[in-house]
């Protein structure tokens, strides 16, 4: 499975929204230079709270541009950045990974996958009932979480638009995502 990455994003400062980047540079263990969610502890505000000592499962934020097409059909213009991720890509199905899969990014860069993405209630405040477009049931009741996916970096490296993104899936039998 490979795909493309579409858009880079970074702020250094809390904000829900992220401005596209020409590039980001990705530090082992750390998440994007410069953005205010890298660290190797737990930096999203909600996860500081309950203990700001756990391990940064959420370095990077991916979220994949078919998604945003899909909201852009159902009256939301949402473009890259917005919901505030890092890496905009398109082609890979990144709600389809296992937890451990990881992304090649660009010539060098890997992200290693830990989890879904759970949307808080700042995604209403962006654009009013977005949230119920990104989180929903399937038919069994179980909640489906289409918020994009969180990882953590293996190997820093640059990522630009237009880099290649490829998969590796981990050994074993695949856990499927989960929030984290």
């Amino acid at each position: 499975m490979s795909g493309t990455v579409v858009a880079v994003s970074s702020n250094a400062e809390y904000s829900f929204t992220k401005p596209n980047r020409d590039g980001i540079t990705l530090l082992a263990g750390l998440g994007v230079e410069g953005d205010v969610h890298a660290g190797v502890t737990v930096k999203h505000r909600s996860r500081v709270a309950q203990d700001p000592t756990r391990p940064n499962l959420r370095q990077v934020h991916l979220i994949h541009r078919e998604l945003l097409t899909e909201l852009g059909e159902s009256g939301f213009d949402v473009r890259p950045g917005a919901l505030g991720e890092n890496i905009t890509t398109e082609g890979v199905d990144l709600l389809g990974l296992p937890v451990g899969a990881v992304l090649r990014i660009g010539p060098r860069a890997e992200v290693e996958i830990t989890g879904l993405r759970n949307p808080c209630a700042q995604i209403d405040d962006y654009r009013p009932g977005l949230l119920k477009q990104v989180v929903g049931r399937a038919e069994d009741g179980t909640i489906v979480l289409r918020a994009g996916i969180m990882g953590t970096v293996r190997t820093g490296g640059p990522v630009r638009p237009g880099d290649s993104v490829t998969v590796t899936l981990p050994d074993g039998p695949h856990r499927p995502l989960e929030r984290v």
